[in-house]
């Protein structure tokens, strides 16, 4: 499997040294998921606990999403950083729900890395020219989607802006029932080593392939 390195504006890595992007692609499809990758997803529930996903921001790596949250603004206890987003959902739903095979995927990877994974149909996202930027006046999240200020985070190509950083892709730019190859990303930060973006995507990969 081969890895890409997005590109990341200049001003923003003087800011944010450690801010990255990596991505691959993969012939697959959205499909139902397997018994086998159900079953997966029935253990990593059981791994969590109320103590435990508590305990989860004193860990290296949902640490180092919870600082760059802050650096940029955010509340990481209101706007929860992805890897606690969805412990919080299971203590809630009471175990991880399988949805699809894209989208098991993209939760066992979070799950079993704290790395966020997202996804992006191939045909309407460029790879070659995926990264992050500053947006510009004017500029909408997908075709016709919604409006961005000045000066957003956003994961763009030179075709289009596909979401906002850490937010999901715009509808019409996320994998779908005609979509048969899929690009998926992988946002780092100071702190994260970048092992750990390459195997949060082979995770993804991995069960889009076997799912």
């Amino acid at each position: 499997m081969s890895f890409g390195s997005g590109f990341v504006e200049p001003r923003l890595l003087e800011e944010f040294p450690g801010l990255r992007l990596t991505w691959t692609a993969v012939d697959a499809r959205v499909r139902g998921s397997s018994r086998e990758v159900e079953r997966r997803l029935r253990e990593l529930s059981n791994r969590y606990r109320g103590a435990g996903v508590v305990a989860m921001r004193t860990q290296p790596i949902p640490h180092a999403y919870r600082a760059f949250f802050r650096q940029v603004g955010l509340d990481p206890d209101a706007a929860r950083i992805p890897s606690e987003a969805v412990a919080v959902q299971r203590l809630v739903q009471g175990h991880f729900q399988s949805r699809d095979a894209l989208a098991d995927a993209l939760l066992i990877a979070v799950v079993e890395t704290g790395v966020p994974v997202w996804a992006l149909d191939a045909r309407v996202a460029d790879p070659s020219s995926l990264g992050i930027r500053v947006s510009v006046a004017g500029e909408r999240i997908g075709a016709g989607g919604i409006p961005l200020s000045e000066g957003q985070l956003v994961i763009a190509d030179e075709g289009a802006v596909h979401a906002a950083l850490f937010g999901e892709p715009a509808p019409e730019h996320a994998p779908g029932p005609r979509t048969r190859r899929i690009v998926l990303f992988a946002v780092g930060v100071a702190g994260v080593p970048a092992i750990h973006l390459d195997e949060a995507l082979r995770v993804a990969s991995d069960v889009l392939r076997t799912a």
